[in-house]
């Protein structure tokens, strides 16, 4: 849990106090140039040496207020910004371009224009059980949101290796997020802003035999980027963790058999909900069947031409966090049909 919001070894109180002390020379210049003008002989004279060191005074004193006033806050706004990419590098580190032979990318895009981090978490992995991916959507943006990402993905990270059953990593996940929402309140099981969080959450798994099995807690379904980009619907979805308690028996679904060149897009509703200055939401569906036309389909491209028409589509203002993360499958093996069709032996190399 994400408690201390000053930097270690940065001196918290460094930036206060050498404002506070430009302040106070500020007052004190003026002070005696109005002491000056007021009392001092010389400045009852008509020379103009007088003259010209009361207005430099009076100058002096002035660009020194506005340039303490002014650079202050922004020393301090680039020292969040340092924090807020520390924290990202260390939360959403960066992915292996290569897992298992599947390729991998993902992007971020936060609603804070003060931070480069957010409410939306992803994560993947290489396990004895295939390769697993989390995406997820913590109630909120910014950096409230940080300690519930930091929980859920800490918990993804070790459950995702020790757990056999996709089911048993949702599980974990669960009950350290029931944790940690119950320690940020002090222990008490109260109604309130804790009891009102909660975190959308998409676990896949990609097995030895390409095929996909998802468990769905109220985030959207991804989409299978081939000639088209149509979601993947496996059943009603679960509720979001945190408000409600998971069911008592969980059944992971299959999705699909993800056929080599054949990529998934999973992202966050901010893909979908930001509007444009007229109130539309943004076709997140047009952008990705415009980037399948190449073959394969790149994963760099596709982030990078959906974040550039996201921009362009608001403006450069977001509303929401947007995550998008596109894993394309290069194992190269015979393609079956994705229903009907029997699964290719797997060679092991």
């Amino acid at each position: 849990m994400i408690r201390n919001r000053s930097c270690p070894g940065m001196g918290s109180h460094a930036p206060r106090d050498g404002r506070c002390l430009a302040y106070a020379l500020a007052v004190i210049w003026l002070g005696a140039a109005v002491a000056w003008e007021l009392a001092c002989p010389l400045a009852a004279t008509e020379g103009v040496v007088p003259r010209i060191a009361t207005c430099i005074g009076f100058l002096t004193g002035v660009v020194h207020l506005i340039t303490g006033v002014r650079l202050g806050p922004v020393r301090d706004l680039r020292r969040v910004r340092e924090v807020a990419r520390a924290t990202q590098q260390v939360l959403l580190r960066p992915l292996p371009a290569r897992l298992d032979g599947l390729s991998v990318v993902a992007g971020q895009l936060s609603a804070n224009r003060a931070a480069s981090v957010g409410g939306d978490l992803y994560e993947a992995v290489v396990t004895p059980h295939g390769v697993r991916i989390v995406m997820g959507d913590v109630r909120g943006h910014g950096l409230t949101a940080l300690g519930a990402v930091a929980a859920v993905l800490g918990c993804f990270r070790e459950a995702a290796h020790d757990e056999p059953e996709l089911t048993g990593v949702l599980s974990r996940m669960d009950r350290t997020l029931q944790r940690y929402l119950l320690e940020r309140s002090g222990g008490s099981s109260e109604t309130g802003e804790d009891a009102e969080e909660f975190v959308t959450v998409l676990l896949l798994e990609v097995r030895d035999d390409d095929e996909v099995w998802a468990l769905n807690c109220g985030h959207p379904w991804p989409r299978l980027i081939d000639r088209g980009a149509e979601p993947l619907a496996a059943g009603d979805p679960l509720p979001p963790l945190g408000p409600f308690p998971l069911p008592a028996e969980l059944t992971a679904r299959r999705c699909t058999r993800l056929l080599p060149g054949e990529a998934l897009c999973l992202y966050t509703d901010g893909a979908e909900d930001n509007r444009d200055a007229a109130g539309l939401f943004f076709r997140l569906d047009e952008v990705l069947v415009e980037a399948a036309c190449g073959r394969p389909v790149p994963p760099a491209e596709v982030i990078r031409r959906a974040h550039a028409a996201l921009l362009r589509h608001t403006g450069g203002r977001l509303t929401d966090d947007v995550a998008l993360l596109v894993l394309r499958n290069d194992r190269h093996r015979t393609p079956a049909a994705r229903t009907g069709a029997p699964t290719p032996a797997r060679v092991h190399r």
